[in-house]
């Protein structure tokens, strides 16, 4: 792989000290991998935000592949269930429609609370997340389509 990929990463800004962490380890894992990478990082409110602007950065043309990372917590309403859903369909038909991969770090964890045990776990879980994510960019990279 010598051209360098353009890749677009955005993180969703609710719970946003625990799902920047997917961006620490994506890039650490590129760079550990030594693979010769630009990553761009877009913030967007929330979950729910995340396809449009994944099938806009994918129509562009500017992107090589991107990746979208959030935490959807059960709040008690089981409005959740209906965000999350929304937000992988909406994130494949991106896809589907632009042609770029479009890589999902985005995580619905079952009876989240906001304590320090939960916070740390989920801290870390993001960023071994981010370098699955990373792995997974790279082997779809190099395939040849």
């Amino acid at each position: 792989m010598s051209e360098t990929l353009k890749i677009a990463f955005i993180k969703a800004r609710w719970h946003a000290d625990i799902v920047d962490n997917a961006l620490v380890g994506f890039e650490q894992r590129i760079g550990e991998a030594g693979a010769p990478a630009t990553v761009t990082p877009f913030d967007v409110p929330g979950a729910f935000e995340m396809p449009l602007l994944a099938k806009k950065l994918g129509q562009s043309g500017k992107y090589d592949a991107v990746v979208c990372a959030a935490l959807v917590v059960d709040g008690g309403i089981y409005r959740h269930d209906f965000v999350a859903q929304a937000v992988v369909d909406g994130l494949m038909t991106a896809q589907l429609e632009t042609g770029v991969p479009t890589f999902s770090v985005s995580l619905t964890p079952h009876h989240f609370q906001p304590t320090e045990e939960h916070v740390g776990f989920f801290r870390d879980h993001f960023v071994k997340k981010g370098a699955e994510a990373a792995d997974a960019v790279l082997m779809i990279a190099k395939l040849e389509v």
